[in-house]
């Protein structure tokens, strides 16, 4: 995922275009004014969100299910990826020019890469949960044990950062004569390592991933409509949690799905199997467009939990209760510490 805009002809993406001499598109301009104010709004808004849900999964007095196990890992995905964008808007309203020096531009690129990775698999792993959970639960509901779920999120944690570990090695800061900027930029050895790693983002960040998350809800919406199945009336919980697994899949899927098709559209435009500038210039904006429509699913997460999860909401409720009544505690025990003291010195 490469938020350095392509205005600047910085990236693999632009060496194509600088050879086929493609004017720049007047859309350009009106993304530079915009980008800087909207990523820090995605930043503020995420961060405030996502420490909010992490808080309650965490503060909260019963141990997290399964479900929730996912869907707090989710939030740290997305807390990882938010607390990253505030550099990449000091570096727009710069002018491109990166001020944070190599060793950042390496790892906040990382951190935004391990996103792109490890929030698609966590969704799988949860859409798998409830799967599991409706439609094999008395044959394989042994396998939906936290200890388990604990060990998935650090496989996919992994997983993340060794399909990250590209962007950690060629990311580079160099200073581009043209732009008199020093620019954060993919410095690949050669276009054809550059195709193969973005086709790795497109098979393993998206297609197997959609695949299987694809499969797994038509199987729990039919499970859902099976009115046959009389255990899922006595379910509700199940029930109740699937609904809002159902509302982040959504939600995943309308924000993610555009950005992957239109990389996959650049991949073969870089492999020259598909050319033309309109078409360049038409991926280029959409690249732009789509790839902050995707941040915006780490803000409308937490939102969708606190509207559709009648259980979160319910956690919330609790955890605050638990708070107060903490708060209450300590302070009747302040109270009645500082009588004892003034008893005994009277």
């Amino acid at each position: 995922m490469d938020v350095i805009t392509n205005s600047t002809n910085m990236t693999e993406n632009n060496s194509t275009n600088n050879t086929n001499q493609c004017p720049e598109a007047e859309e350009w301009e009106w993304l530079h004014t915009i980008q800087p104010a909207y990523i820090l709004a995605i930043s503020v808004l995420g961060i405030l969100g996502n420490v909010f849900v992490l808080l309650v999964f965490c503060l909260h007095k019963k141990a997290c299910t399964v479900a929730e196990i996912y869907l707090s890992n989710l939030a740290a995905a997305d807390l990882l990826l938010v607390s990253c964008l505030p550099f990449w808007a000091v570096n727009v309203a710069n002018g491109f020019d990166w001020p944070f020096g190599s060793l950042l531009c390496r790892l906040v690129s990382l951190g935004i890469k391990m996103n792109a990775y490890c929030s698609i698999y966590f969704v799988v792993l949860v859409s798998m949960d409830r799967y599991v959970a409706l439609v094999h639960a008395m044959s394989h509901g042994r396998m939906r044990r936290p200890s388990y779920a604990k060990l998935s999120c650090l496989l996919v944690w992994s997983f993340g950062l060794l399909l990250g570990t590209p962007t950690l090695l060629f990311r580079a800061v160099e200073w581009f004569q043209e732009f008199q900027v020093n620019a954060c930029y993919l410095n690949y050895p050669s276009t054809q390592v550059g195709l193969t790693f973005d086709v790795m983002l497109t098979v393993f960040g998206f297609a197997i991933p959609v695949s299987v998350i694809s499969y797994c809800t038509c199987q729990i919406m039919q499970a859902l409509n099976n009115q046959a199945m009389e255990r899922f009336n006595a379910e509700h919980t199940e029930r109740k949690a699937t609904m809002l697994v159902l509302a982040v899949l959504l939600a995943f899927l309308i924000c993610w799905v555009p950005f992957h098709v239109v990389t996959a559209l650049d991949v073969l435009m870089r492999a020259e199997v598909i050319s033309g500038c309109l078409l360049s210039n038409n991926l280029e904006i959409s690249n732009q467009v789509f790839n902050y429509l995707a941040f915006f699913n780490s803000v409308l997460n937490p939102v969708l939990y606190v509207i559709v999860g009648k259980n979160f909401r319910k956690k919330v409720k609790e955890t605050f209760g638990q708070l107060s009544m903490r708060k209450k505690m300590t302070t009747g025990s302040q109270q009645s510490h500082l009588s004892s003291t003034l008893k005994t010195i009277a």
